[in-house]
């Protein structure tokens, strides 16, 4: 644990922030508009705060960690479970938001390691093209679904007019997110993914916009990021079992399916997924284990530049 002299923790809502200060306890309500978070950044000035922690559960706080982080304070978003947990850990149950203030500002005045870089605008505009795209592709499989199921012949033509209308929409935004990232060197970097086996243009967009941090991290965190890294649940004498946990869904899912496209390739990982079902691994065990292989593969790659080989060095 750390000590700080001065950390602040805030709760955002639609309509208000809740901010308190710790170990001082001072506290404050503000508008969550301009002109409050504007008003915020001067109290939090005038009382030398350093670090800035809230949690992480949506879009309400985007203006203000956009604000803090160009303010120079240290934003820390923290997932909401680890708060809950230190409201457990101090033995309290009441909650409201002055009260979550104080207990995040308590949070980020003790806490190691909630310090993570603010993305960028250009960040965060891949993030939220990336996340419509998904959903417009969940509400295609969707309506292709009620399709089938549609046996009024108006009913199906509406069906089918809408899917017309999704992939319309889906292909826009296909075609806005490779341009913001092809921007710079992304073109390169897009380029350079779609060399390993089982990744097409699809899942290279996926990695760059939803794994940013790809390329600058150990084996172990960027496994952790993708939920693909095996968790262990063991008590006593029994030896407990591994499964993996957390991490970003849309990840896990993009890379699920380049391993089973890879594990179908000679050229690919056939070999190596059909080591472990001949040791006895089930078909998603080893396909699993093929995914975070081939995403380890990927992180080493963006790190050194280099294009997929059959057998890299995946020392990180």
């Amino acid at each position: 644990m750390i000590v700080l002299s001065n950390a602040a923790g805030i709760d955002a809502g639609r309509d208000f922030l809740d901010v308190a200060v710790e170990p001082c306890g001072h506290v404050r309500r503000v508008a969550n508009a301009p002109a409050g978070i504007k008003a915020l950044l001067a109290w939090l000035t005038r009382r030398q705060v350093r670090r800035v922690v809230l949690e992480a559960i949506g879009p309400y706080a985007a203006r203000l960690v956009r604000a803090l982080a160009d303010t120079g304070f240290e934003v820390g978003l923290v997932d909401p479970r680890r708060i809950r947990a230190w409201r457990t850990a101090e033995g309290r149950r009441a909650k409201t938001d002055r009260l979550d203030a104080k207990l995040i500002a308590r949070f980020a005045l003790r806490m190691e390691n909630i310090i993570r870089p603010v993305p960028t605008p250009q960040a965060q505009r891949i993030k939220a093209l990336s996340t419509r795209r998904r959903q417009i592709v969940e509400m295609i499989a969707m309506e292709k679904t009620r399709l089938k199921q549609a046996f009024d012949a108006d009913i199906a033509q509406n069906h089918r007019e809408t899917i017309a209308f999704l992939t319309s929409q889906r292909a826009a935004l296909e075609a806005e997110l490779t341009a913001c990232l092809t921007a710079d060197d992304g073109g390169a970097r897009l380029a350079l993914l779609q060399t390993a086996p089982g990744v097409g243009p699809a899942v290279a967009i996926t990695l760059l916009a939803d794994l940013p941090e790809l390329g600058t991290l150990d084996r172990r965190a960027v496994a952790s990021l993708a939920g693909l890294a095996p968790q262990i649940t063991q008590s006593g004498l029994d030896k407990g079992q591994a499964h993996i946990a957390g991490g970003r869904p849309c990840l896990r899912n993009a890379l699920y399916m380049a391993a089973l496209a890879a594990t179908r390739s000679k050229s690919g990982m056939r070999s190596e997924y059909e080591a472990m079902r001949n040791a006895g691994k089930p078909p998603k065990v080893a396909l699993i284990a093929i995914a975070r292989k081939l995403l380890v593969i990927l992180n080493h790659m963006m790190r050194e530049r280099r294009p997929w080989t059959p057998n890299p060095s995946q020392k990180t």
